[in-house]
């Protein structure tokens, strides 16, 4: 037996029990007269101790211990003269009588600690050694809990959990695919799956009425903080539903992950329009932590003799609270801010409401403090508020104005990770123009159905079309997505049509959907959750990274493992693939 407790199970009431445990060497303090060794696992830490009266053959095996050596110890629980509260095994520790090293370690490249000195690269390069830490361990627990959780409610609304495959079809729309060669059928190729979005649409016309997977996906996407190449989602679709049900399962849902992981009863969601959302935040997840919604100005900045206002044909701002006291040095902070090339904006102007009920801007050269004052009452502003005011073009001036937005929720500590305010956003437009390729895109994609009322406007004006489609957004992130489907052909007909694909098109890429819909489709819909993200929201993390064991850097390799690598001209050659000469 290697172990007869673990390394976070001892309690004072196990004090006199001869116990035997395994584990990793965290620390030795040798202090002379005592030697003090900390033994973790993946359940906690206990302090061992080793007395001067110990026998001379286990002091010289104390000796010769390191680092994240792997031992196995049998020893006494005594109660600790000097207690740790900061574990829960601080009021115990095991008196040694006998040692026993199962595996030696070399030096780690890094500390095991919560407070490691190895930075990303390194942690990365021996992600074995950083999932030693407590910290990284218990991201992964809080997602094996969050997963259990999910599966047990799914559960109890009937949900079957059945898995789709992995080898699939290419598709063109969407985000680029993975592919993989196939060796049995030289020169053709499978694509890992974006999402199995047709497969789980075939389960609803197989009669399977409610499904769900928790399942990876895979997107040749450039990578950033919340995106990795492979992904996790939970994928859900069910049948004889409308909007109403779908958005009352799964908010039922994400309630439940908060009360059971965070002990916190979310109110009934929010809904807002996309319209709204981007006509007040700026984008199609607004972060509802703080207030600062966009105000339009356009009309009353308008009324002087001031070019760059006049000129715009959108002038908004925003209203900071006790802002007005902003130095000169944070005014010109914020002005380079919105001129980084990443927001693009050609300048800020600001007004200050001060305590004393004066207003004081940057364009008093041209708008009296009449002017100024109509605009703080437009914006609903109080003696003590700032506001900082962007203008150009509408999308674009709106994309900087939300940017901004953010930037003055962080310096005023208004983005508290401890908050969260989740809310349905609804009836995006169904289709997005290009103009590099001047045809229409599906906002989600093509097997979204539009709202019923605008269906007759698909022909003569697509780009007004909703779409019966929504998302979840909590603290200013997209944590998941989803849509009532087409299940009439002739709909998914006229949606193709809209997208520029040709029926024989839409038949060689979605041939084997549209045939299982002549065989009796049920009106269905789902919504697939971002696994990763949500973990991380839950942990408090800005990164999905640590969320997953083994995963990806920035540049999307597996800087452990080596991959991506190359594969031999004998594996090529195999696959039916010619290299350049």
């Amino acid at each position: 037996m290697y172990r007869t407790h673990t390394c976070g199970e001892l309690r004072l009431e196990n004090v006199n029990a001869d116990v035997c445990l395994s584990g990793w060497v965290q620390k030795i303090r040798n202090l002379g007269a005592m030697t003090f060794i900390d033994l973790r696992d993946r359940y906690g830490i206990t302090q061992l101790v080793v007395e001067e009266t110990a026998s001379e053959e286990l002091k010289r095996q104390i000796n010769g211990l390191g680092r994240e050596f792997v031992i196995q110890v049998k020893g006494k629980v005594v109660e600790r003269a000097n207690k740790n509260h900061k574990i829960p095994t601080g009021d115990i520790e095991i008196l040694l009588n006998e040692i026993n090293v199962l595996s030696h370690s070399e030096i780690p490249p890094f500390t095991i600690e919560d407070n490691t000195d190895g930075g990303d690269e390194i942690r990365m390069k021996y992600r074995y050694l950083d999932l030693r830490r407590q910290m990284v361990r218990k991201n992964l627990e809080l997602r094996h809990r969050m997963a259990h959780l999910v599966r047990n409610y799914l559960d109890t609304q009937h949900f079957m959990e059945v898995e789709t495959p992995v080898l699939i079809k290419s598709t063109p729309e969407g985000a680029r695919d993975f592919v993989v060669p196939s060796r049995m059928n030289q020169g053709q190729f499978y694509a890992l799956p974006q999402s199995p979005q047709t497969f789980k649409q075939l389960l609803m016309v197989a009669g399977f009425d409610r499904y769900y997977q928790i399942v990876k996906c895979f997107r040749d996407e450039d990578l950033r903080a919340d995106r990795q190449p492979e992904f996790t989602q939970i994928d859900c679709e069910m049948s004889f539903v409308e909007q109403q049900d779908v958005l009352r399962i799964f908010e039922g849902m994400v309630r439940h992950l908060f009360k059971e992981i965070k002990g916190i009863d979310i109110p009934e969601l929010q809904r807002m329009t996309w319209h709204d959302a981007m006509e007040y935040y700026g984008c199609d997840k607004p972060d509802l932590r703080f207030d600062m919604k966009f105000v339009n100005l356009t009309v009353p900045a308008q009324t002087k003799d001031f070019t760059v206002f006049n000129s715009a044909e959108y002038v908004g701002a925003i209203c900071a609270p006790g802002c007005a006291s902003y130095t000169r040095k944070q005014l010109d902070e914020l002005t380079e801010f919105v001129k980084r090339p990443q927001i693009g904006a050609k300048g800020l102007v600001y007004v200050k409401y001060n305590e004393d009920g004066t207003l004081k801007s940057s364009v008093d050269k041209f708008y009296n403090e009449e002017d100024l004052k109509n605009w703080a009452e437009t914006c609903q502003a109080k003696p003590g508020d700032l506001l900082l005011i962007l203008c150009g073009p509408k999308n674009k001036t709106l994309s900087q104005l939300c940017e901004l937005r953010l930037e003055m929720g962080n310096r005023l500590g208004l983005r508290d990770k401890d908050v969260f305010k989740p809310l349905w956003v609804v009836d995006f437009p169904l289709l997005e123009w290009d103009e590099e390729t001047q045809r229409f895109y599906a906002m989600h994609h093509p097997f979204t159905s539009p709202k019923p009322e605008d269906i007759d406007m698909m022909e003569s004006n697509p780009g007004a079309v909703r779409a019966n489609a929504y998302d979840m957004v909590i603290n200013g992130v997209e944590v998941g997505g989803g849509s009532i489907r087409i299940h009439d052909n002739q709909l998914q007909q006229r949606m193709f049509k809209c997208l520029g694909f040709t029926p024989e098109q839409a038949e060689k890429q979605f041939g084997f959907l549209l045939n299982a819909f002549k065989y009796g489709a049920p009106p269905h819909g789902g919504i697939a959750f971002g696994f990763d993200r949500l973990v991380s929201m839950f942990a408090g993390l800005d990164s999905i990274r640590d969320t997953i064991a083994f995963p990806k850097n920035n540049s999307g390799r597996d800087v452990m493992i080596d991959s991506p690598s190359e594969i031999s001209a004998e594996q090529f050659k195999e696959l039916g693939i010619k290299l350049n000469p």
